[in-house]
């Protein structure tokens, strides 16, 4: 029997954390939780997930733009998928995510989002990483 994919959902919205792994379990996902950006990074440290759920804006402004930095420019970690997850950004909002911070991201998302979008999206990112397994997204 193989090992559960690992996802790591970085949001600090409890019902949305709670959405998500209840959706991704229900799926057979091992799902990880971190309701800070803090958390989340110390989380892809140390566990690797296969793919990162990451809200945009959490305790503070751009909590979800500095772990997309973050992951992209340490070598052990650029090819993580990040699926950017956001209730206030539209993917085409420079004002607050100019196009070389999306260009990071494998996916965007609009909150609200309904379970078969999420594991639609989920699966054809880790689909695409399969693929291309050690192409990292750099800044």
């Amino acid at each position: 029997m193989s090992m559960p994919t690992t996802i790591l959902i970085i949001d600090d919205d409890h019902d949305f954390r709670e959405f998500a792994r209840i959706v991704l379990e229900s799926r057979d996902y091992a799902v990880l939780e971190a309701g800070n950006a803090e958390d989340g990074l110390r989380l892809i440290r140390d566990d690797l997930p296969a793919l990162v759920l990451l809200d945009a804006m959490m305790s503070y402004e751009l909590a979800g733009v500095g772990i997309i930095r973050s992951v992209r420019e340490n070598p052990t970690l650029a090819h993580i998928p990040l699926i950017l997850i956001s209730a206030v950004l539209s993917q085409d909002e420079d004002r607050f995510l100019p196009a070389n911070e999306r260009a990071m991201v494998n996916r965007f998302l609009t909150k609200p989002i309904s379970p078969d979008q999420l594991l639609a999206e989920i699966a054809g990112t880790l689909a695409e990483k399969a693929e291309h397994p050690d192409t990292p997204r750099r800044p």
